[in-house]
């Protein structure tokens, strides 16, 4: 009978053979060919020449043509503009700030429509974002029909602003409106101007924007529902939190960056509107936006493209200052966390 014995390893102390481990040889970097360059250059210098040629250069060139006299016929000159010439022989001189003297004083359009764009984005900020808000929850519950719902509310997104303006004429119309003949005033000599009373049409068209922009905020939340942590809900389940707290403590402070996105956007498309109002009444008659006597001046009857550049450089910085105070405290925010 032939016993065998088994011979057990035991573990090398510390420091012995087992631990020594060769040491990584640093990664060589790969040196790229003339092929990759070529290929890099393209990827990287297509669009950024295509940005250079539509968004900073026209931008930089309607700075430039704020400061001028010029309705977009003959040369520029730098030259400045002489009083005592008519305007005629002044076109095209170097105007300076009189551009945004003119109006902020004698402009009668100017100040309602600056008052326009910030009800425009106060209506933005207090009802559209958070009537999205609340259809994203909804559905990210998962109730019966969601999908049908979804699709129901992100519709007035995929039509065209101006197809959507065209959609609601028939529900303001004094004629044939739908609201009107609900009310029993369609063709009647009672019945409510919706797009023709001044007090009444910039409201009417809000509630068209607002219609859409509901749509499209909900489909970014959405979004950001979908990448929250599902630990972090059970979590706070077993900590006993209902389902208000648990999105306001829980989720939403998560959702920080969709939040962000949502904040610039709003503001991006409150200050920029334009489709609805020029489809209405073409901007005039209590519907006075900044977008709008932009384009009256530099492609309508009077081009003064200088004139109207200085009103389109009033829009960018009036889009800019509340996007860069928002994101200075949500940055700041994240900083002291």
């Amino acid at each position: 009978m032939s016993t065998t014995t088994r011979t057990h390893r035991l573990p090398a102390p510390p420091g012995g053979t087992a631990d020594r481990r060769k040491p990584r040889r640093p990664r060589r970097l790969r040196h790229l060919n003339t092929q990759d360059r070529v290929v890099v250059a393209l990827l990287l210098g297509i669009p950024l020449l295509l940005s250079l040629a539509f968004v900073w250069f026209p931008a930089l060139g309607t700075v430039l043509l704020s400061f001028t006299r010029w309705n977009g016929v003959g040369d520029l000159h730098t030259k400045a503009c002489d009083p005592a010439l008519p305007s005629i022989l002044n076109n095209g001189c170097v105007n300076g700030v009189q551009n945004y003297h003119q109006a902020a004083t004698n402009y009668p359009e100017f100040w309602p429509a600056v008052q326009h764009n910030f009800i425009w984005l106060a209506v933005f900020v207090v009802i559209a974002t958070p009537l999205g808000m609340v259809f994203a929850v909804v559905i990210d519950r998962g109730i019966s029909g969601s999908r049908m719902y979804q699709s129901i509310l992100f519709l007035p997104v995929m039509l065209s602003l101006a197809l959507v303006g065209i959609i609601w004429e028939f529900m303001y119309s004094q004629n044939y409106g739908v609201i009107n003949t609900v009310i029993g005033r369609a063709g009647d000599n009672n019945a409510i101007d919706w797009l023709g009373d001044p007090d009444l049409n910039l409201w009417a068209v809000l509630l068209e924007a607002t219609w859409r922009q509901a749509g499209y905020v909900m489909v970014l939340y959405l979004a950001g529902l979908k990448a929250v942590d599902p630990t972090l809900r059970e979590a706070a389940r077993m900590d006993g939190a209902n389902a208000w707290q648990t999105f306001w403590r829980v989720v939403f402070p998560v959702m920080r960056p969709i939040n962000v996105v949502i904040m610039v956007i709003t503001v991006i498309e409150s200050l920029r509107a334009f489709d609805l109002v020029y489809i209405t009444n073409k901007g005039i008659n209590g519907l006075e936006l900044l977008s709008v006597l932009v384009t009256a001046n530099i492609v309508g009857e009077t081009q003064r493209v200088g004139f109207g550049s200085a009103l389109g450089v009033v829009l960018l910085l009036i889009s800019l200052v509340p996007i860069c105070l928002f994101l200075r405290q949500t940055f700041r925010r994240e900083g002291t966390q």
